[in-house]
């Protein structure tokens, strides 16, 4: 009896790549994840992440060394597309972690019938232990794509009841696409959901260290991607962007002492939508209307005031929710001060962690910041190296807006002056973040190391009208 061929390195890497959608980040890991990005047709839009920080990149026409200043999960030289950018690796990993990776593709050389897995770099560095970036990768919240060989060398079996080397990701792989099949890992075990070409259901069972479920729809695989168009992320007006933020939603607003980086145009909108009950995180809760920084004599600041004015703030989490002028109270103090609103008073840069550790999918942290004052009042505290820091719990949002110079349609962002303060940070904080800006082009119009938030983070883009003024 013949023995079915198998599928070939670029073949695995053809299947995975159906898994992919336009817009989308994928997290490629080293060894055969690194021949995915190879599949991608011109103009698909998939933004392929890199251990090294690219993001948004494509296999080079190049020969390898020749220049290239981008390289692969595996240091191979590519090429950034149109709207790719670059990241640091803190970045990098935070991308990962806060769930930004739609996807995650990784080579173990054992995955378990719970879908544990071992590293390609683990089984190959016996009693050294060095999976490295697949560490990451196996901790965002993403789907984690396996793509390896079936079977070892020697004819063992690379798919387990349980893994017999160190497990680098315990309970993380969603799909596993090998040289002969695609399964799937379900609460049940392993279902074997297609098959090579040649291949029927008893010759894969036979080489599986595991037991497996025949899917009831079991098929032969086939390697024509799915054709998807990318998402829109221009919106026609601020109220358009808006429509579907919700009462009582938790949202993250830009703010310092003047206009400078506040999303004045999202704010009337959302004035305007009218929705109440809302938790504001903001550097300010409105003061830039009492203190008159940049604000031509006779006009007033567009602010978070207006939106307390409104009565659709119920709690702010901010630094500096008050005016620093007693003669000049905000609107925020104001209602305060007749218990119509509540504050959570944060120091600055224990706000800006807390946003950033939000968006970095870590939980809380620890800040020598205000230990031994009030504001450290019923949290807990530990002491480090004769020094006391007070534990600080990470923030996200369910709306952002923010306040940007130039977008291209992908999302990648540029900011003018010190409106970059806390727009950059709090743009991967929240479930859906929307900027205006001043100009939207179109991908590869920004210098990639001029962008400071990728596009991954941005849901929705509006242009601020030109004769739009952030006073009234």
């Amino acid at each position: 009896m013949t023995t079915p061929s198998r599928l070939d390195n670029q073949q695995m890497a053809q299947r995975v790549f159906q898994e992919l959608r336009p817009g989308s980040a994928v997290a490629l890991g080293s060894g055969l994840p690194g021949l995915v990005a190879g599949q991608a047709r011109p103009g698909s839009q998939i933004l392929f992440l890199s251990e090294g920080g690219g993001l948004g990149y494509q296999a080079s026409a190049a020969t390898a060394g020749q220049g290239q200043t981008v390289v692969d999960s595996g240091g191979q030289g590519v090429d950034l597309i149109p709207g790719g950018s670059m990241l640091s690796t803190i970045d990098v990993a935070a991308l990962v972690r806060g769930g930004y990776a739609g996807v995650v593709v990784l080579q173990p050389a054992q995955v378990s019938a719970q879908g544990d897995f071992s590293h390609w770099t683990t089984a190959a560095t016996p009693g050294l232990f060095s999976p490295g970036w697949a560490w990451d990768l196996a901790n965002g919240p993403g789907r984690v794509i396996a793509i390896m060989g079936h079977t070892r060398a020697d004819g063992s079996a690379n798919i387990v009841s349980q893994c017999t080397l160190p497990v680098d990701g315990a309970g993380c792989v969603d799909i596993i696409i090998t040289d002969v099949a695609v399964l799937r890992v379900g609460e049940e075990g392993l279902v074997l959901e297609e098959v090579a070409p040649g291949w029927q259901a008893g010759d894969v069972t036979a080489i599986t260290g595991a037991p497996l479920i025949l899917a009831s729809n079991l098929r032969e695989m086939s390697f024509e991607p799915v054709v998807a168009e990318p998402p829109n992320k221009v919106y026609s007006s601020g109220l358009a962007a808006i429509h579907d933020l919700p009462q009582g939603a938790t949202i993250m607003i830009d703010g310092f002492a003047g206009l400078g980086g506040m999303p004045n145009y999202l704010m009337v909108a959302l004035r305007d939508h009218g929705v109440g009950g809302l938790t504001l995180i903001s550097n300010t809760a409105g003061v830039a209307r009492v203190i008159g920084f940049g604000t031509p004599p006779g006009r007033l600041a567009i602010d978070h005031s207006i939106l307390v004015d409104n009565h659709q703030i119920k709690k702010a989490v901010a630094s500096f929710p008050v005016s620093p002028s007693p003669s000049r109270p905000s609107s925020f103090e104001l209602a305060l001060q007749r218990g119509e609103v509540e504050v959570e008073v944060v120091p600055q840069g224990t706000l800006a962690e807390r946003i950033r550790a939000g968006a970095a999918g870590v939980a809380a942290f620890y800040t020598p910041t205000a230990a031994g004052t009030q504001l450290a009042d019923g949290k807990e505290t530990r002491v480090f190296d004769g020094k006391e820091y007070v534990l600080e719990e990470a923030l996200r949002a369910d709306f952002c807006l923010i306040r940007g110079y130039k977008a291209d349609t992908l999302g990648n962002v540029v900011y003018k002056g010190t409106s970059r303060n806390f727009n950059s940070v709090m743009a991967p904080a929240a479930r859906i973040t929307i900027i205006e800006v001043d100009q939207v082009v179109e991908p590869g119009e920004l210098d990639p190391e001029e962008i400071v938030t990728p596009g991954v983070y941005i849901d929705r883009i509006v242009l601020r009208p030109p004769d739009f003024l952030g006073y009234e």
